[in-house]
């Protein structure tokens, strides 16, 4: 990551901005990307990194034909010689969903989003005259094998595992009489792919695109259905009545030929029964297969809102087997079953958690009435305290938190840890038990095990809503010791 860090800095040069104030890496979002926010005397810039060239190549050519047409996308100023490396404008931090949350849904965010659909239909009809798809990084277009890839991918990740009897073969029959019926379709143009509020930034009350470099040639309704459709923004039935009826006054504009409103609205509601499935094998695959949390409790909310969908609109219901398996998956005993249990007024459970040093103060006791617990060695993790800069800090400075999340397998270890300890608080929760110790040791109780005490503090408040009581012993010793030195000069 150094490398990065200084290789950016050194382009930063080159394009006569730098040197730059400060390189600050942001949050890890989709994919491999690293982002960094690069401030220089008077303004700040986005920096950006990933591995995969042709990835980026994909985003800088979309980049470069969007800008011609006018298409709110960042600016490029800067291109590393090896095409890893590129330095964009930087649009903020909040995302038209950041936005919707914190303000609900008012005048204004309606508004914004009205901006965002004109801005996207402008987009898909005038870049696919002029888009060169051979850039795409995968297909040229999201016909009907992509369409089956997706009920495909849900099938395996989600469907299947929760072992329900169905007709195997007459679904995969009706999978395909979806692909035929939704790639048979007048409105192809350009397809943003991931078209999310998370994907849409505001800035100066105006919206921006981000991460397009997914996009292909595919049905112009998929990108509404993924907008609107949107499990997190959880749009109102009016909000998303009023927004379709925009979008198709705006493509109105725009296309050459008449809109068969019918039609278009019938494929529109295929499109987003195909994105809500293909959400559901996502948070499948990340969750259950590789059980990160997140995935894992954003499923609850992934199939009410297909049960909404479900109960006001029809799609091909002559496929009876379809939608046989759509009616019992969100039955109200499959949601319950990925329902997070939260500690609510009455539990008694709190959960002791501690970090110490096995060479100076050894294995904490539990006074608890309950007793035991886990004791966690992260004496397995690449040692920060070895390293000169990071002696005097702890696994509280920003710095040692960086090295420990891109150069060591803390996050893997987390992995596994916050899985175990979840199997634990959920059978405590419900039985009823008061206590709950969690103990990380490292060889001097002041980088790793701090560093991993504090994680799972906040992983478990995040996601139970229990009251964690954090104690980093070996800190605490030495501040009560520099209190007294203070206290007796």
């Amino acid at each position: 990551m150094k490398e990065i860090i200084e290789r950016t800095d050194q382009l930063f040069r080159e394009i006569g901005l730098g040197p730059a104030k400060d390189i600050i890496r942001l949050p890890q979002s989709g994919g491999d990307r690293v982002y960094f926010r690069v401030h220089s005397e008077n303004q700040s810039y986005i920096a950006t990194f990933n591995d995969l060239k042709a990835e980026n190549e994909t985003f800088l050519r979309f980049t470069d034909t969007f800008s011609k047409l006018g298409a709110p996308v960042p600016a490029i100023y800067a291109i590393s010689e090896d095409r890893h490396i590129y330095i964009q404008e930087d649009l903020g931090d909040i995302s038209l969903l950041a936005a919707l949350e914190a303000e609900g849904e008012t005048a204004r965010m309606l508004d914004l989003y009205k901006k965002t659909l004109t801005a996207l239909a402008h987009l898909q009809v005038k870049a696919d005259a002029i888009l060169d798809y051979s850039n795409c990084i995968t297909s040229r277009e999201f016909g009907k094998q992509a369409i089956m890839n997706d009920l495909l991918y849900f099938k395996y990740y989600f469907l299947d595992t929760l072992k329900l009897p169905y007709d195997k073969e007459k679904l995969l029959g009706e999978f395909e009489r979806i692909g035929d019926y939704l790639s048979d379709s007048r409105y192809k143009f350009f397809m943003y792919r991931d078209f999310q509020a998370r994907n849409v930034m505001v800035k100066n009350e105006s919206v921006h695109f981000i991460d397009y470099q997914g996009g292909m040639k595919g049905a112009m309704q998929y990108d509404l259905a993924s907008l609107l459709w949107q499990a997190k923004a959880n749009l109102s039935t009016y909000w998303k009545e009023e927004l379709l009826r925009h979008y198709l006054e705006e493509t109105k504009k725009l296309l050459s030929f008449s809109v068969d409103e019918s039609e278009f609205i019938k494929q529109y509601n295929g499109y987003v029964l195909i994105r809500l499935l293909q959400v559901l094998g996502a948070y499948g695959f990340r969750g259950l297969f590789e059980r990160k949390s997140h995935f894992l409790t954003s499923i609850p909310l992934a199939l009410r809102n297909l049960r909404t969908f479900m109960s006001a609109n029809q799609f091909m219901r002559e496929l009876d087997e379809f939608n046989r398996v759509m009616e019992k998956i969100v039955d109200d005993a499959v949601i319950a079953k990925f329902e997070t249990l939260k500690a609510g007024d009455s539990s008694p459970l709190k959960i002791n958690i501690k970090s110490f040093s096995f060479k100076k103060t050894g294995y904490p006791s539990d006074k608890t009435e309950h007793g035991g617990g886990f004791v966690f060695d992260c004496r397995g993790i690449l040692n920060p305290g070895r390293i000169d800069k990071y002696k005097s800090m702890t696994g509280r400075d920003q710095e040692v938190k960086e090295y420990l999340e891109q150069e060591t397998r803390m996050p893997e270890f987390l992995m596994h840890v916050f899985n175990t300890v979840d199997i634990a608080i959920e059978d405590y929760l419900q039985r009823g038990f008061a206590d709950l110790s969690v103990s990380f040791g490292c060889t001097g109780g002041q980088h790793r095990s701090v560093y991993a005490a504090d994680a799972l503090a906040r992983h478990l408040r995040n996601k139970y809503a229990v009251p964690v009581i954090l104690e980093h012993i070996e800190q605490n010793i030495l501040e009560n010791r520099g209190k007294l030195k203070n206290s007796e000069s």
